[in-house]
């Protein structure tokens, strides 16, 4: 019989309607604790709530006492199923992705609707997570995001829809397998994974979305602030406009990393267009392409890395690689 430890966070998946007003809002206790015995689930599962807080609320200190504990208790468990809130699930999943030193399945679940709403998904989640976590083909995957029968890489894994059981979705590349009544099915692998076990994060990185007729007035306010790391979600395959650079020279010269995504959720960045503001005069400026992450994952990302070094060129070549 495996061991599984469930790691309780807080979220949707821990809370309750209020059959009156309608209102989901925090519970008592977790509704969804202990309630493994009471299915008889073919597993020897210990169950902590480290904190209990709305995924909104959710930062990397939280992130890293997940990590940390998974790390310290990896060789008395056999896999671990972390339930979180679906707001920040994916940013919990890629820092976990990127920390977790075990090669033992890491599960992470949500609901969008809560443990007494009518059509709730919370136990079902939570069951597809243990029976994944406790199927031998989830070794070696990384960090798995297990919902609405579905599977997916905490890289590639977003948040599409506000409301829709089915909002977690992997734009471009789909999910890695799938959960059936029988079997969990994996049809896809990740090529490779890269740790950085950190056991604090305490950087200030800073997250910004480009928009027509931006100016560097923002970017010029966030320099004030003395930033360690900035990560700009892009126009298109990762152009800016023109107005921009100046400000955006002036944070460079004073060796603060930039990273360059794009806002589309699909494709990566590329230095294509040589106008002012287009990539390749981004790229020579400086500014570092991240390969196929999104902004929140980019930031976590260079949160993470800027713990262990501030050299611009390993930044470079860490983030234009996948991994």
């Amino acid at each position: 019989m495996k061991s599984i430890l469930i790691i309780h966070t807080g979220g949707t998946i821990s809370m309750l309607e209020n059959k009156d007003t309608g209102e989901v809002t925090t519970a008592d206790s977790h509704p969804l604790k202990d309630v493994t015995d009471r299915l008889s689930f073919p597993a020897h599962i210990d169950e902590i709530i480290p904190f209990s807080v709305p995924s909104p609320q959710i930062t990397p200190q939280h992130m890293v006492e997940v990590a940390n504990k998974i790390n310290e208790a990896s060789g008395d468990y056999d896999g671990f199923v972390v339930t979180h809130g679906t707001d920040t699930l994916e940013e919990t999943a890629y820092f976990l992705d990127l920390t977790v030193v075990a090669n033992k399945p890491v599960i992470i679940t949500g609901a969008m609707r809560s443990a007494n709403e009518i059509g709730s998904d919370a136990l079902y989640n939570l069951l597809s997570s243990l029976r994944t976590a406790t199927n031998n083909e989830a070794w070696n995957k990384g960090v798995l995001v297990v919902i609405n029968d579905e599977i997916h890489t905490a890289q590639n894994v977003t948040k599409t829809s506000t409301s829709n059981i089915a909002t977690f979705q992997s734009p471009q590349y789909g999910p890695i397998g799938i959960v059936t009544k029988d079997d969990i099915i994996f049809h896809h692998t990740i090529l490779s994974r890269k740790i950085y076990p950190v056991r604090k994060t305490d950087k200030r990185v800073y997250l910004l979305k480009a928009y027509a007729g931006m100016n560097g007035d923002i970017l010029d306010a966030l320099h004030q602030v003395k930033p360690d790391g900035l990560v700009i979600e892009g126009l298109g395959e990762g152009n800016l406009p023109k107005d921009t650079l100046k400000a955006l020279q002036r944070i460079i010269n004073e060796q603060i990393p930039v990273i360059l995504v794009s806002r589309c959720y699909r494709g990566i960045v590329q230095p294509t267009y040589g106008y002012d503001g287009g990539g390749k005069q981004l790229k020579d400026m400086g500014i570092i392409f991240a390969n196929g992450l999104t902004g929140p994952k980019a930031r976590l990302k260079l949160l993470i890395m800027l713990e262990t070094t501030t050299n611009l060129e390993a930044l470079k070549e860490t983030f234009e690689k996948t991994y």
